[in-house]
């Protein structure tokens, strides 16, 4: 039971190193026309202190859900490894079982939490540093849309041109015809 529990506190461990900080930019930014190179530098460096500020430490946060979903997967797989290797008359080694796998399934669990918070703050770190760069005057990416039509035609009538109705022409002038006969 021992080694059980000390193979989950060193595998948990191990993968707490899962977490991670954006460390630059997944984005391209160019220097704006005419702007030395150094000057462009200079915008980086500070675009990118300012995007970490904004971004704040999301590595506390992550590494800490990554160890509290380990170790309630732990306790949850050796209560019911417990249970049930009990039922079976071997409780010590349905404990075991089931803290290997709850770690296995917490663990995993754990590191898909962390690395959607990965992906949430480098997005928020590159928007942070695309604002910045652009207030500095250089070519950042942009969203390009296709200019919009003026007017569509209607579209085309489906199945075949309806018929057009023709009216009979009026009677010629006189007295009304005589009404149809009373069966």
């Amino acid at each position: 039971m021992r080694r059980a529990i000390g193979s989950a506190v060193v595998a948990a461990s191990l993968l707490l190193g899962c977490a991670t900080v954006p460390t630059g930019p997944s984005v391209m930014v160019l220097p704006a026309d005419g702007k030395p190179f150094d000057q462009f530098r200079q915008d980086d460096q500070q675009c990118r202190q300012w995007a970490a500020e904004q971004n704040g430490s999301p590595t506390g946060s992550a590494n800490q859900a990554l160890a509290s979903s380990a170790v309630i997967g732990t306790a949850i797989g050796a209560g019911l490894g417990a249970a049930i290797g009990a039922a079976v008359g071997q409780p010590a080694t349905g404990a075991a079982i089931g803290a290997g796998s709850g770690l296995f399934v917490g663990t995993l669990t754990g590191a898909s939490s962390s690395a959607a918070n990965g992906y949430a703050a480098q997005q928020r770190y590159d928007n942070s540093y695309v604002q910045c760069m652009y207030a500095y005057g250089n070519h950042v990416p942009s969203v390009t849309h296709a200019p919009r039509a003026a007017a569509l035609p209607p579209p085309p009538p489906y199945g075949p041109p309806a018929p057009t109705r023709t009216l009979p022409p009026p009677p010629p002038a006189g007295p009304p015809p005589p009404p149809p006969p009373f069966i």
